[in-house]
């Protein structure tokens, strides 16, 4: 069957497959490796396999098709649809963030598949604050380790068992073995006691608040346990829809400092400079400049103080990293 939308796709619902022609503006591979979402793993064929709202998909890109595995059309419209923001004109988009701007214009050309996931609250908040001084693959395995002891069991796909992430009770009325188990250092406790607090009114403030301006959403996530204002913008822009958000990590400070001039150490001027150079769309503008950073300076990096990588190096010297491991670093 097809659908008579904008949006060229066709369904199966009897093979639960979905694929979509000619969708621009989109990479996979951008997408979900860009650092906006934890729980999507790269199969041997280049396809990726990903958990979402208690739902297993598989989704793989070819020659200008998209496939979606394992979707029924109900659940692409009320579920990936938004997901993926597949109804958004990203090319609007680029075209006003790199017009005047020809730093962002070269950055936005390394990323230009890039869209940004629309994802739950809580699963979003509870994976930010366990990415706080984490690698990926470390983040990624703690949160499945979460999933696995305290989520359900979704049916099994492809001979694998997938699991729903936790909900709040679901953390609080676990046993401390378990929690454990996850490793999650310190921010165990974190995460107990943001369950806490998100639990008393079952979550209402959580799923509700952005529904108001963004400051007040802004303050209700800081005020909860292991909660920054990095932590709080991811949340912002990657669950509740607040695309003037400008999170701000290591990898951001070396790319606004590298491309705009700003210290390294000056925050709160990055994030009124974004506000005032892109706007409503500061939030798409971060995510081209935060794979930028991770892609492009992640090959070589400027070293202004004496470290130890392997052997001790000169102060100022210009050395070569291993990429990958430099590209695993949050």
């Amino acid at each position: 069957m097809t659908d008579t939308n904008r949006l060229d796709y066709q369904w199966d619902d009897e093979k639960k497959t979905i694929w979509i022609k000619g969708l621009p503006d989109f990479d996979l591979k951008q997408t979900l490796e860009c650092g906006q979402c934890f729980r999507w793993n790269k199969e041997q064929d280049g396809s990726y396999t990903g958990t979402a709202f208690s739902r297993v998909i598989n989704i793989r890109q070819e020659d200008g098709i998209l496939f979606i595995d394992n979707c029924t059309h109900r659940d692409f419209l009320d579920i990936w649809m938004d997901y993926f923001d597949f109804n958004r004109d990203y090319g609007r988009i680029k075209k006003a963030l790199a017009s005047d701007d020809p730093v962002m214009e070269r950055v936005i050309s390394f990323g230009e598949g890039i869209r940004l996931l629309k994802q739950d609250e809580w699963e979003t908040l509870v994976s930010f604050i366990i990415s706080q001084n984490a690698n990926i693959p470390r983040i990624k395995k703690c949160i499945e380790s979460l999933c696995q002891n305290f989520g359900k069991p979704i049916a099994p796909y492809r001979g694998k068992i997938y699991y729903t992430f936790p909900s709040p009770i679901e953390i609080i009325e676990g046993s401390k073995e378990k929690i454990e188990i996850c490793r999650l250092g310190y921010r165990e406790s974190y995460i107990l006691k943001t369950a806490e607090q998100v639990n008393q009114d079952q979550g209402r403030i959580l799923y509700n608040v952005k529904l108001r301006p963004r400051t007040e959403a802004e303050e209700y996530l800081l005020s909860l346990c292991g909660v920054g204002p990095k932590v709080a913008h991811c949340v912002l822009l990657f669950a509740m829809g607040y695309y003037d958000s400008f999170p701000i990590d290591v990898w951001m400070k070396r790319v606004m400092n590298r491309l705009y001039g700003h210290s390294e150490t000056a925050t709160a001027a990055m994030a009124t400079f974004a506000l005032n150079q892109f706007g409503d769309l500061s939030g798409f503008a971060q995510q081209y400049l935060f794979y930028y950073a991770r892609i492009e300076m992640g090959k070589t990096i400027k070293i202004d103080k004496t470290i130890k990588i392997g052997k001790t190096i000169k102060m100022g010297k210009t050395i070569k990293i291993d990429k990958k491991k430099e590209m695993e670093e949050m």
